[in-house]
């Protein structure tokens, strides 16, 4: 009896200590909250899979299997460490090499994630490799992207951005889509200062918890420093905004973690990629494989933009693409093929896409309503080209034989340094497929322009 009392009181001894702990053991880190977001989880599953997609059409993954496992293995024990109350079970996280020489990784919404061959030939051991990819990991868990359009008041615009239309000049159709992809990586993967301190506090405990020494996230930012004095391009710091002094910050909070005395540190695995990457041939930096995608995908790359352009010809010539058929005046280009192209005059087309000129394209996935996809088709325009503003609203118009809508964009070009004038015209196709013409030209030259324009929309015949 006595024995069993004894075992009873230690129980209870120890049931005691326990609770009592818990409450200090959560105390000690610093809590992490969850923004506020009004968008559902599939929204950033949109974001993610159709980013990834794009990605993986600019940039080039690293083709080894060896270094995809390890890289997928090291991911998948830092999100199993989540702490339950960030994980979403709708969330697919998924990790690949990109084959470029800065020590850069970006993570996409909903989990696509990828980790430049620079960012593990740079790292100092494995530790400081993982703290980069838990840091991105954490952007994803506390749904960053998506909150930060919740702060800018509406998502419609960003979650149709890789569809959208960048730069100073119009640029539309499958070119426009993939160079915009660059835009939106940008805007889903910049983060504000609060952000980037709550991914480095979830990040240091999800090491921790995961195995890994924190201090190593902090070094990390030391082994970058050090690239930068070297001449070196930290392309993830530029990505990153510093919200302060993140070394000791991190370096604090792992102060308050229980970090294992045996971290995860320089592994077999991490010394066998590592060297394996380092004698490879050196890879481009991302820059110049983001310069060769803009020339390889953009049909209008190459050309010298003009103060002095030449006036649309009266005389036409026919274009047959697909489903469509058109007239355009005989000194235009033609750039890109099928039912996806542009026509504009030398001097009027250049990186930037054109100054004058007109371009149509078909965007698939649509809802099949011509009201709801023509304004999701402007609003793309607006938010790849900032400097437009609507300057009509939507009203029937024709395409050819048939019925749809048009609407009026205007804005300084900063190309031309003049006013841009805009024109979209969108019908439904009987796929459901939204169909757009939009003609550009400086609102100075509209009258030696409207009667090409209006000839070329006329014009238009349709076999779908």
């Amino acid at each position: 009896m006595k024995k069993f009392g004894l075992k009873q009181k230690l129980f209870a001894f120890i049931t005691l200590v326990s609770i009592t702990a818990l409450p200090l053991m959560s105390v000690a880190q610093t809590r992490v909250e969850m923004p506020k977001n009004k968008y559902k989880i599939q929204d950033d599953v949109k974001l993610g899979n159709d980013g990834a997609k794009e990605v993986e059409k600019i940039f080039p993954i690293l083709n080894d299997a060896d270094t995809a496992r390890y890289i997928e293995r090291v991911g998948a024990r830092l999100v199993a460490n989540i702490p339950q109350q960030f994980r979403q079970t709708a969330f697919n996280y998924r990790f690949k090499v990109i084959n470029a020489s800065d020590i850069n990784a970006m993570a996409l919404p909903a989990g696509p994630m990828y980790v430049n061959r620079g960012m593990i030939e740079a790292a100092k051991n494995e530790g400081e490799m993982a703290g980069v990819m838990a840091h991105e990991i954490s952007h994803v868990a506390l749904r960053h992207a998506t909150s930060n359009a919740t702060k800018q008041g509406s998502i419609g615009n960003q979650l149709g951005m890789l569809g959208m239309i960048l730069g100073g000049a119009i640029l539309g159709g499958e070119s426009g889509a993939q160079l915009g992809a660059m835009g939106a990586m940008a805007w889903m993967t910049k983060y504000s200062r609060s952000a980037e301190t709550n991914a480095d506090v979830l990040g240091a405990q999800i090491m921790a918890a995961a195995g890994y020494d924190p201090r190593d996230l902090a070094n990390m930012f030391k082994t970058i420093e050090g690239e930068r004095k070297g001449g070196g391009a930290p392309q993830w710091m530029s990505s990153h905004p510093d919200p302060g002094n993140r070394y000791n910050n991190i370096n604090k909070e792992a102060e308050m973690l229980n970090v294992s005395p045996e971290p995860i540190k320089i592994t077999r695995d991490f010394t066998r990629i590592q060297a394996k990457l380092r004698a490879m041939p050196k890879a481009r930096t991302m820059a110049e494989i983001e310069k060769g995608a803009q020339a390889s995908q953009n049909p209008t790359s190459g050309g010298k933009y003009s103060t002095s352009v030449a006036y649309p010809s009266n005389r036409v010539l026919t274009y047959t693409g697909d489903r469509v058929q058109l007239n355009y005046p005989s000194n235009w280009k033609v750039f890109g093929s099928q039912d996806d192209a542009q026509f504009a005059p030398v001097g009027a087309y250049g990186d930037q896409g054109i100054t004058r000129g007109a371009m149509m394209g078909i965007v698939q996935r649509q809802s099949g309503d011509l009201n709801r996809d023509s304004a999701d088709m402007v609003d793309r325009m607006l938010q790849g080209n900032q400097y437009l503003g609507r300057r009509t609203n939507p009203t029937a118009s024709y395409i050819g034989n048939k019925r749809g809508q048009m609407v009026t964009l205007a804005g300084r070009s900063p190309i031309t340094n003049r006013t841009e004038v805009v024109t979209i015209y969108t019908v439904q196709m009987r796929t459901g497929e939204l169909f757009y013409v939009a003609t550009v030209a400086p609102e100075n030259e509209m009258n030696s322009y409207s009667y090409a324009f209006n000839n070329l929309i006329s014009s238009f015949r349709f076999n779908d």
